[in-house]
């Protein structure tokens, strides 16, 4: 449990974890569309796929490339620069992108959602910065931080995705309205951009 060990840490592995996943993006724009179909009850299996599919996808990168880094110090706090960068940039595109996509033939399951998450552009970007920015030499082999880092970022983002489900219909209405989305996506950036300098401030 070394890896959340340090309340800093922890703290910035949480806000990124929030941000990015409760900001607006394929899975959560199809998620939307699904709890407007189908509802809470029977859109609660297609929000647990979803986290369940992020969790396992930021498992499998960070594993995978997670002996390499730990092996190589030097590349992991190049990598964690880069990662910061992946993030701030992130943070941009949020700032100034603009409503999300209607998925408007979303199909729900707890499958469907999970396996979507393999081929979202988004969650490859997501798990690739996390493992390149929150990897740390000094916590444990690849496989204990992997796992943990997982579990946490589904746990976290199962509250972040939840109110695009629950009030999907309405937040579909307000995100059309300029102001709203403004303020929206410029606090979700500023959130994210402020993770991204805390990482490389503390030099985790």
């Amino acid at each position: 449990m070394e890896v959340i060990h340090d309340p800093t840490r922890l703290i910035a592995f949480v806000t990124f974890a929030a941000v990015v996943a409760g900001t607006p993006g394929p899975s959560n724009a199809l998620l939307t569309a699904i709890g407007a179909r189908v509802g809470v009850r029977q859109g609660l299996a297609s929000l647990l796929g979803q986290v369940t599919g992020m969790g396992t996808l930021l498992f499998a990168i960070t594993l995978g490339a997670g002996n390499v880094l730990l092996a190589h110090p030097v590349a992991l706090q190049a990598l964690k620069w880069g990662g910061a960068a992946v993030l701030c940039w992130m943070a941009w595109q949020i700032a100034n992108s603009g409503p999300a996509e209607q998925a408007t033939n979303a199909r729900a399951g707890f499958f469907s959602m999970a396996a979507f998450q393999w081929v979202n552009p988004k969650g490859w970007l997501i798990s690739v910065a996390a493992a390149a920015t929150f990897l740390d030499r000094r916590a444990g082999g690849a496989l204990a931080q992997a796992a943990i880092l997982a579990v946490l970022f589904a746990l976290v983002a199962l509250p972040s995705c939840a109110p695009w489900l629950a009030f999907g219909a309405a937040l579909q209405r307000f995100l059309r309205t300029p102001r709203a989305r403004r303020v929206l996506n410029t606090a979700m950036a500023a959130l994210l951009a402020a993770c991204a300098i805390l990482m490389v401030w503390t030099r985790l």
